[in-house]
């Protein structure tokens, strides 16, 4: 496997490059401009408080919205701590004769954006490859064997020369050591 670029970040271009996709992935979760505006501004100061534990695995900007995603969290934790969940409103009309809002627990789910899960995907699918070469040889050649190239078990054993037993002892272990690969290098991102 070919090595994997190491990102780099750059705070002084934060604003000029991130800010107005950052705003928008905000006030879409949010509805709410001002609240928004506050939560990028946290995530930028997060951000340059954080700069130390930037490994250079993601790009800037996955990071960047990794922390605006807390962010966000943080803010609904907080709402729901103050207010019961179905007191919660969402605005859909500022103004008119349709001005309203909705109760959240009855509110329409918010489309999914294609582009972040897109990028992550991509991230998660990096960090897998990255987990199955980090597996001893045996391990990794009989995983790829039966789950990327769907060989018949029989055919496994046979080509390996080891037992059927031997071959789902092998499969489980490689599978815990991936999970706990993928665990430590991409849920806790």
């Amino acid at each position: 496997m070919t090595e994997q670029l190491k990102h780099e970040l750059n705070p002084d271009k934060w604003v000029k490059l991130h800010a107005d996709f950052l705003f928008q992935y905000a006030v879409t979760r949010v509805s709410n401009h001002d609240m928004a505006k506050d939560l990028v501004q946290e995530t930028f100061f997060s951000g340059l408080k954080g700069i130390d534990g930037f490994r250079g695995q993601a790009a800037e900007r996955t990071w960047l919205v990794s922390i605006l995603k807390r962010k966000i969290i943080d803010y609904y934790r907080k709402i729901n701590s103050t207010k019961g969940k179905s007191e919660i409103s969402m605005s859909f009309f500022e103004e008119g004769e349709n001005q309203g809002a909705w109760i959240e627990a009855q509110a329409p789910k918010s489309w999914d954006n294609f582009a972040d899960k897109e990028i992550e995907n991509r991230e998660l699918r990096d960090v897998l490859n990255e987990c199955i070469h980090k597996l001893p040889e045996k391990y990794r050649i009989v995983f790829l064997l039966k789950t990327e190239s769907q060989y018949e078990s029989e055919d496994i054993c046979n080509e390996l020369g080891i037992s059927p037993s031997n071959l789902w002892v092998i499969i489980h272990r490689a599978r815990v050591q991936l999970r706990k690969c993928i665990e430590t290098n991409w849920f806790k991102r």
